[in-house]
């Protein structure tokens, strides 16, 4: 079939077996019928012509004015979110002692402490970097609740991944350091402040699912979640679309020990002319306190191994034994976490399970009784690889290996955190060869020893 000509008058010619360009004119001649249109029908030698001429039923549509629409797009804007209460971002004082580093004073600190790198991302004219500090005192002498906190838990100094003045600012921020070093009180002490300096309504990730949208929706001013996790649930991306329709005038800080290229997407997409601080180097890399051991094993002594390995725990010690998601066979649809925790279970030995399937409480449940030390075995999937500071883990034991490389690195680094020692045990098999030169490479930056 071939149009010869026109827009509104077009001419059709049909090719083919008779049968075939019957078959078509039926087609064209539905489609013109339903479409209100009045048409004629000819023919020639090589194939049969169908006119179509300008419908009479149908006047011409007006066409979209687009450029009134964009000279509107601002009044529309202010009219939706005139109800929302303005937010405060800007409650940063710089200390005198602060302001009066130099810039050789400043690169020495940054180099000192865990060799800190400081950008500004924004496009076009940058931004001053605030000095870091050195001192709780320079940063958050106007809050008497928060130094008495911070006095209390035994802080001697701030950690290394320390972004307060950025944050305090208003600025939104990309924070990545190795598990362990402060990312978490990088955005909650700033997040204290925003909690007691204007109306809120606050959601964290792991909640009642429709209820959080739903309070989005309403409006919110203090969005929690972890990062890496929202590549895998779903649920927090649609938090974040929310919030950025509700509240055009966000802030958003993002933190993460590794910088993969899902979590450097999803920075793009949510955060405006963000600043960025490292700790040490951007690649892939373990926490240092940490001894990585691996052995290469066969699938179906596994079990045994980590029975045996369990047996030779000290009593003060406490581990997270880390597994896949799903058994395989008749169980397929039961968390491995489960079969575990019941093996020890029937052996007498107390101990939790932590996963995806379980509900909040019962997660919530499970962390108290690990972190009060009620069981000191916690069997759970890469849910608790991420955000869990529980500061007595001595051990996490990678009973099956992670999915990729990445949570790798955030499941050794529940352990020897804060400038504690711990050890992390790893089962690889043959499925798992796949990993082996990342997983060297990893061993190797940590200057470790492999099989």
């Amino acid at each position: 079939m071939q149009v010869t000509r026109g827009t509104y008058e077009s001419e059709v010619k049909i090719f083919g077996s008779i049968d075939v360009q019957n078959k078509a004119k039926m087609l064209i001649d539905n489609l013109v019928t339903s479409s209100g249109q009045n048409h004629i029908r000819g023919g020639t030698e090589k194939g049969k012509t169908l006119d179509i001429i300008k419908t009479e039923n149908n006047p011409k549509k007006p066409l979209i004015n687009w450029a009134s629409l964009r000279e509107n797009q601002a009044k529309y804007e202010s009219m939706k979110w005139a109800g929302l209460p303005p937010i405060e971002k800007n409650f940063y004082k710089e200390s005198s002692r602060t302001a009066s580093m130099s810039q050789e004073e400043v690169e020495l600190w940054r180099k000192e402490n865990n060799n800190i790198t400081c950008d500004d991302l924004k496009e076009g004219e940058k931004r001053c970097i605030p000095n870091p500090v050195c001192k709780f005192e320079d940063v958050f002498e106007h809050y008497p609740d928060i130094m008495a906190n911070i006095r209390k838990v035994g802080f001697q100094k701030p950690t290394p991944i320390q972004a307060w003045p950025i944050i305090l600012q208003g600025i939104d921020l990309i924070g990545i350091a190795q598990t362990g070093t402060g990312k978490t009180l990088a955005y909650l002490m700033p997040g204290f402040i925003h909690l007691t300096s204007q109306p809120i309504i606050c959601v964290y990730g792991g909640g009642d699912r429709k209820g959080q949208i739903d309070t989005v929706t309403k409006g919110v001013d203090i969005v929690l979640d972890e990062a890496d996790r929202m590549l895998d649930m779903g649920f927090e991306p649609q938090i974040m679309k929310i919030l950025i329709d509700v509240r055009p005038d966000r802030q958003t800080v993002m933190t993460s020990a590794t910088w993969p290229d899902g979590v450097r997407r999803l920075a793009k997409s949510y955060l405006k002319n963000p600043m960025i601080v490292y700790v040490g180097t951007l690649d892939l890399a373990a926490v240092n306190t940490v001894q990585q051991k691996v052995i290469v094993i066969p699938e179906e002594e596994k079990r045994t191994f980590m029975h045996s390995f369990i047996k030779s725990m000290k009593p003060k010690d406490k581990v997270i034994i880390f597994v896949g998601k799903k058994l395989t066979g008749i169980a397929l649809f039961h968390p491995r976490a489960d079969d575990l925790a019941s093996d020890f279970g029937i052996q007498g030995i107390p101990v939790q399970s932590l996963h995806g399937n379980r509900e909040q409480c019962d997660r919530e449940q499970a962390l108290d009784d690990f972190k009060k030390g009620k069981v000191r075995i916690l069997v759970a999937t890469d849910l608790a690889s991420r955000g869990l500071d529980v500061h007595d883990i001595t051990h996490v034991f990678n009973f099956d290996f992670p999915r990729n490389i990445e949570e790798y690195v955030h499941r050794v680094g529940r352990t020897g955190r804060a400038g504690r020692t711990g050890q992390a045990v790893t089962l690889v098999t043959s499925n798992d060869w796949r990993f082996a030169s990342e997983l060297i490479d990893i061993l190797e930056r940590a200057n470790q020893s492999h099989p």
